[in-house]
């Protein structure tokens, strides 16, 4: 599928008007790993570069850590729109901006060529139903950063590539010179669904969470709820290593699902925990801990993304109790800003650094699919090669 290249030879044509190019030369096509919806496969073809319009940024990829979506999606376990770009947690530099006018970013900080950025997975409108009614990642007209399929000049929309298109109506934030890559990489998917999923549950201060799970969202949720006052934070996860990385980043006990009970009777928590964060899309982890929520307590779901079977709930129990249950998919752009404020803050003081297991260049995709398979590698990260 062939777009309208980027060069600086066109400006006879008029287009170059509404371009700005960074001094450095911009090739007229980009490296990128492709999934055509064969299980386990990803190809390595040249797209050219898009040609901009108002409002579209094209940013030069730094870096692209893999989630698990990713993995499911060339597993052949999840759906995904093909041929497609995959990879949505991503970090690259300005390379130029469509337009004439200055774009700002989530701060109201200018952005221009040369910035640091990363952007929320979900591009929006700002106008249609769920916009309006404060849900922009269900936008109507959404684009979806790693999870679109090829259009004619719009190909370029994940991170697995040198290049990556901004749309219109993207929150974008500069990142602080500060911040490593390793950690700045998740936070438009993990960090971020984490800031919204803690939003949903407070208040913290004081107060106790159950996480479910220890992956990079429970992990991060440990950290987030001890940043915000939590006074107990409890995780649950069935592998005894990820149990005790837990305790590196924050929770005060950990316990697998069946000793759940008893952890928090000898944490004083006779009452049950004031909220849960389930974050595993485990129903068996789901059905252990629902009952020991305390009455008037909240229950957070992020994690069950997949089709599962259905769960056996008392709807009496929830209105005696009057328990509060929410669902979280995605997240709204404050939640982005929230996560890179949280990550500049607080990255120091847990080794959210080292999550990033290993990193591979972008040609060795297959390498790095394979490598996230591995139950200790909480991440795997993609480079790209610099030119």
């Amino acid at each position: 599928m062939q777009t309208t290249s980027t060069s600086s030879s066109r400006d006879s044509s008029g287009r170059m008007e509404r371009l700005r190019l960074s001094e450095a030369f911009l090739p007229t096509s980009c490296t990128a790993a492709v999934f055509s919806g064969e299980t386990h496969h990803l190809e390595l073809n040249q797209i050219p570069l898009p040609m901009l319009g108002a409002g579209e940024i094209l940013v030069k990829v730094t870096a692209c850590t893999l989630c698990g979506s990713d993995l499911h999606s060339v597993e052949g376990r999840r759906k995904v729109p093909v041929p497609t770009i995959l990879g949505h947690e991503i970090v690259g530099q300005i390379a130029a901006i469509g337009g004439d006018i200055t774009p700002a970013d989530l701060a109201n900080a200018p952005l221009h060529v040369g910035d640091l950025v990363t952007w929320a997975v979900v591009a929006n409108c700002g106008k249609c139903f769920y916009c309006e009614r404060d849900l922009p990642q269900k936008c109507l007209h959404s684009v979806k950063y790693g999870h679109e399929a090829f259009r004619p000049g719009k190909e370029l929309l994940g991170g697995l590539a040198e290049y990556c298109l901004l749309v219109p109506g993207t929150a974008i934030i500069k990142l602080p010179p500060h911040l490593p890559t390793s950690v700045a990489c998740p936070a438009s998917c993990a960090t971020s669904t984490i800031a919204a999923v803690l939003e949903a549950a407070q208040p913290l201060k004081g107060r106790s969470i159950c996480i479910l799970g220890a992956g990079m969202l429970g992990l991060t949720a440990c950290a987030m709820s001890r940043s915000l006052g939590a006074t107990h934070v409890i995780c649950v996860d069935p592998q005894p290593f990820r149990r005790e990385l837990a305790l590196k980043f924050g929770a005060t006990h950990t316990s697998d699902s069946m000793q759940l009970g008893e952890t928090l009777r000898s944490a004083g928590l006779l009452h049950g925990v004031d909220a849960v964060a389930e974050l595993s899309g485990n129903n068996s982890a789901f059905e252990s801990v629902w009952p020991l929520v305390r009455l008037g307590g909240t229950i957070v779901l992020a994690g069950s993304v997949f089709p599962s079977p259905a769960i056996g709930m008392a709807l009496e129990q929830l209105v005696r109790r009057q328990i509060t249950m929410r669902g979280v998919h995605n997240y709204g752009p404050r939640h982005l800003r929230t996560a890179i404020e949280f990550l500049a803050s607080e990255h120091q003081n847990y080794p959210f650094e080292s999550l990033v297991k290993q990193w591979f260049p972008l040609e060795q995709i297959s390498e790095a699919m394979t490598a996230g398979k591995e139950p200790s590698a909480i991440r795997i990260g993609i480079t790209m090669t610099q030119e």
